[in-house]
């Protein structure tokens, strides 16, 4: 109401400003028409005719001379000496006001001309309530604009606001789900640059998240992984440690109680608990190895040695617990290599017990200045298995062979790795298999 009503009295002073204007310069034209016009009548009529204005043609002593809405016979014309007397004070004789008749407003302009050596003053005027119409007509159109103008900003407003509502309500879906398992890790939103900045952010965060999430998943499982270790170590060593233990105190036991034995049944008895025991040393040494050599702690002592005479001396070694096999050595005489002498010794060994113990045929060791090839034709080992063969405490048959704790080709290894050495498994169930050591 309040805009409609400054728009309204804004359009009126504006329209009356601009009718006064106009019938000024109609006044100015009409000056030329009257000074050709010899009927000054037929001119007022034709004016009221084409430009719907009323015009009054007054002479200096103020008879009405021509009029085009009215009989000027019958016009009271002393009232217009005193407009022309006041169109006299004015400057440039114009006078422009509002005149009450019987029933009705008018706006007028009165100009005084100097027309065939005589004063004349031409009055111009336009009914008031025309104009008005005029003025509510275009108070009504300026009104509908503002309005349409309104309604395209509330329309505009409320989509925007729907959409910044949905934008929000995805941010909300967003980041609801990053509480749960199963988590959303992309939002974009095209909406605007700060609904974009902030979508790009949280799509950061969502994928720091599941990456520290996946991070914190590898490290249970590692962590899990390591109490299965843990929990395979304490058994593998309460398995192998158990049976010389039982022979030592089983024997021990015998002896102390029969104080008259045998002295041939007391030395074999003897000599029983002798070998469980250095059996249950190796065994302790094995682990210390493999915790050395795990937690990168091993210290080496290269030197350059003949490979034919360490290879050869291990064989020999091993030979004593097994008499009847046949372990075959191939290679030049003369090669030598520069090695940690013992740690080497541990590797070879490990590679023929192993050989020995998985096939009832000849061991074929042989060696060039490439690598070291033990050869078996036992009973192989599948392609499962000799993927994870060289993990710590994996044993492929775990109840085939005693003194084994799974760190035998753990420990070969990583051994081979601090020669800057390579370790080659080669096999073929019930086949055969070759380990190689490439330099």
């Amino acid at each position: 109401m309040i805009v409609g009503a400054i728009v309204y009295y804004w359009t009126k002073e504006f329209y009356l400003e601009q009718t006064k204007e106009a019938l000024l310069n109609n006044i100015e034209l009409l000056s030329f028409e009257i000074q050709k016009e010899q009927n000054l009548d037929a001119l007022a009529k034709k004016v009221k005719e084409k430009l719907h204005i009323r015009i009054t043609l007054i002479s200096k002593d103020g008879q009405v001379v021509a009029e085009s809405h009215k009989n000027k016979t019958k016009m009271d014309n002393h009232k217009y000496r005193d407009e022309i007397l006041q169109a006299d004070k004015e400057s440039f004789g114009t006078k422009i006001r509002h005149s009450k008749t019987i029933d009705r407003d008018f706006l007028y302009v009165a100009k005084k001309y100097s027309l065939k050596e005589k004063t004349m003053y031409i009055r111009l005027s336009k009914e008031l309530k025309s104009i008005n119409e005029q003025i509510i007509s275009l108070g009504v159109k300026i009104l509908a604009v503002i309005a349409l103008f309104f309604l395209t900003i509330f329309f505009i407003a409320f989509k925007i606001s729907k959409e910044i509502e949905y934008e929000t309500q995805k941010i909300t879906n967003f980041l609801t789900s990053l509480t749960k398992k199963k988590k959303k890790t992309y939002i974009n939103s095209d909406f605007s640059l700060e609904f974009s900045h902030i979508t790009k952010l949280l799509t950061k965060v969502s994928q720091i998240i599941v990456k520290k999430e996946k991070q914190k998943s590898k490290y249970t499982q590692k962590l899990q992984l390591a109490n299965k270790q843990k929990d395979d170590i304490i058994s593998a060593i309460s398995h192998e440690f158990k049976n010389p233990i039982a022979v030592i105190n089983g024997y021990a036991q015998t002896l102390l109680e029969d104080e008259y034995i045998n002295p041939n049944i007391q030395k074999k008895f003897l000599t029983k608990i002798h070998n469980n025991g250095v059996k249950l040393s190796d065994l302790i040494d094995t682990l210390r190895l493999s915790i050395k050599l795990d937690s990168k702690k091993q210290s080496m002592n290269f030197m350059t040695i003949n490979l034919y005479e360490i290879l050869k001396e291990n064989i020999e070694n091993i030979k004593i617990n097994y008499p009847s096999r046949e372990i075959i050595l191939d290679g030049d005489r003369e090669l030598t290599i520069k090695v940690d002498n013992s740690l080497f010794s541990v590797v070879i060994s490990n590679l023929i017990e192993n050989a020995l113990k998985y096939s009832e045929d000849d061991i074929y060791v042989n060696f060039n200045t490439k690598k070291i090839d033990v050869v078996d034709n036992g009973i192989g080992i599948s392609k499962k298995n000799l993927e994870n063969i060289t993990n710590k405490f994996f044993r492929v048959h775990e109840n085939s062979w005693n003194n084994s704790l799974g760190l035998g080709l753990f420990i070969v290894n990583n051994i081979v790795k601090l020669h800057n050495f390579k370790l080659e498994i080669q096999s073929k169930e019930n086949d055969g298999s070759t380990f190689s050591i490439k330099f």
